[in-house]
């Protein structure tokens, strides 16, 4: 999407997605997503398979694989992603939390079993 474009509303792409405008929504892509040092997001939700901030986005971010935030990028809003880089002066303003999620153990079925 081109820089002076305004999107009011979700954004849902099959593959990757640029953004040098203004998305005011959430925005999920299936394949990467790249905010341009134009671009701007502002929703409740952002969710890629890899995300690069150049520009700034106001979302809770989710990426399946690494999130970079370069030196011209600010983000506010939680992440959670694989990998997440932060290049020296860059802005980050929430919490992050990274790498695999454990997935729960079923109990031992030796414990559920009486005697």
């Amino acid at each position: 999407m081109g820089s002076g474009t305004v999107i009011e509303g979700d954004l849902r792409a099959q593959g990757n997605v640029r953004v040098d405008g203004v998305v005011l929504g959430s925005v999920w892509a299936e394949g990467d997503l790249e905010v341009a040092a134009g671009g701007r997001i502002e929703g409740p939700e952002v969710r890629a398979r890899n995300v690069l901030i150049n520009g700034e986005v106001k979302a809770h971010v989710a990426s399946e694989g690494r999130l970079v935030l370069t030196k011209t990028g600010r983000l506010e809003g939680d992440v959670s992603a694989k990998a997440l880089d932060i290049e020296v002066g860059a802005v980050f303003v929430g919490r992050s939390v990274t790498g695999e999620v454990p997935a729960l153990e079923a109990p031992p079925s030796a414990a559920l079993e009486e005697d």
